[in-house]
């Protein structure tokens, strides 16, 4: 995600760094490009231009323009309920953190502490795609199967016996034992959220449709401009197709918010945090450093 200050009026024009200009240069200049040949071609056959009229554009311009709207509204409530849902992991694990002070015996409650630490990890690995016994492996006591379907909801399923021998064990109250149960029903759930928006993706004929129309959008417009604009048909169609080409990269990197993408959710980072306030609460002060972003993009 980028984190960066604001910047002035004159820097907006120039900043690239969370712009996503450079993954549609290419795009933008090739239709820049087309639309100089079509501007030359115009004026060495200028008869060939002159029915072309602009209203058809008009009509699919504005009708482009909402369609895009409501696909990347669609692809920012992804990633803003991603981010919720991952609010709900920290809220619910810095829960158990608070309840489970009732432990008097610091070896029952140390690996339920790793191991609920060890579910952040997991959990952030399996949104990537990444193998999550290997990036949780030396937080778990005891580590599930790699090979488990559920890795991550066996990592809570571990941490739901560990607190139902303490109850047996007379540890536990019965009503602390079920608000520690409740707190993991919600970790569940949580997880079941992230892997829903991860696993769910927009249709495939909605974003395909738009794509083409974009594409067909941009390169049919200088025809329309050429006549009346001259050689400044090749400036209006470069920033025409810098809108409609950005804002459909854009929602293209928010309809998965938990890749590795500039604009993704920095997950890292949030998993850090549990980290650092599990680690702190079992008594570590060599904490691991707060993730900073690293020209202007914390992961």
């Amino acid at each position: 995600m980028i984190i960066r200050p604001k910047v002035n009026q004159f820097a907006v024009l120039f900043t690239l760094k969370g712009s996503i200009a450079k993954r549609i240069a290419l795009r933008t200049l090739m239709v820049t490009l087309l639309a100089s040949a079509i501007v030359l071609v115009e004026m060495l056959h200028p008869s060939n231009f002159t029915k072309v009229n602009a209203t058809p554009f008009t009509l699919l311009g504005l009708s482009l323009s909402i369609f895009m709207n409501f696909r990347n509204n669609a692809c920012y409530d992804r990633w803003y309920e991603a981010r919720k849902a991952w609010g709900e992991v920290i809220v619910h694990i810095r829960s158990l953190i608070r309840e489970t002070h009732v432990i008097r015996e610091s070896l029952q409650r140390r690996p339920m502490l790793l191991n609920l630490c060890g579910f952040a990890h997991a959990l952030n690995a399996r949104l990537r795609k990444e193998s999550e016994a290997t990036a949780s492996s030396q937080w778990l006591t005891p580590a599930p199967h790699a090979d488990v379907p559920d890795y991550s909801g066996r990592i809570l399923q571990n941490v739901g016996q560990q607190c139902s021998d303490l109850h047996q064990s007379g540890e536990l109250t019965e009503w602390r034992y079920m608000l520690l149960a409740n707190h993991l029903t919600s970790l569940t759930q949580a997880q079941a959220v992230c892997e829903r928006i991860k696993n769910t993706p927009l249709p495939f004929p909605y974003t395909l449709l738009l794509h083409r129309t974009i594409y067909l959008f941009c390169i049919l417009l200088p025809f329309a401009m050429a006549e009346p604009l001259g050689w400044l048909t090749p400036l209006f169609t470069a920033i025409v197709s810098y809108t409609f080409f950005g804002l459909d990269a854009i929602a293209d990197e928010l309809e998965d918010p938990f890749g590795r993408d500039e604009n993704d959710l920095p997950t890292d980072a949030l998993v850090r945090t549990l980290e650092r306030d599990i680690l702190a609460e079992l008594g570590v002060t060599d904490l691991p450093p707060v993730l900073k972003p690293v020209d202007y993009v914390l992961s």
